[in-house]
């Protein structure tokens, strides 16, 4: 795999999508190896403070400028994944639930 297409960041958060956008953001995170900085409750040593920043850009460039406004000033990216996690993840549960009635009306 070329080292460019590791630097491509996966698609935006939105309201509707976070299952699919977690799994993309997972896999991005780890070939980037910065994982650990969600995982982990860091010490702020130099090398974990780049990859929290590194972390930071990533999530940050890849949701809605409305999610980004919530999240900017979370200072943990662990809470950050967290906060992410818990907003959004049941709005897609609720959309495939939704499918799945109208689905059966028809």
């Amino acid at each position: 795999m070329e080292e460019s297409s590791l630097t491509t960041a996966p698609s935006t958060l939105d309201e509707d999508n976070y299952e699919t956008w977690a799994v993309r953001m997972t896999i991005h995170l780890h070939a980037l190896d910065v994982w650990k900085a969600v995982e982990e409750n860091y010490e702020l040593i130099k090398e974990r403070k780049i990859r929290k920043a590194k972390v930071k850009a990533c999530l940050f460039a890849v949701v809605l400028p409305s999610i980004l406004i919530k999240i900017m000033k979370i200072d943990s990216v662990a809470e950050i994944w967290e906060y992410l996690k818990e907003e959004y993840k049941g709005d897609e549960r609720k959309k495939e639930h939704t499918g799945d009635e109208l689905d059966s009306r028809i």
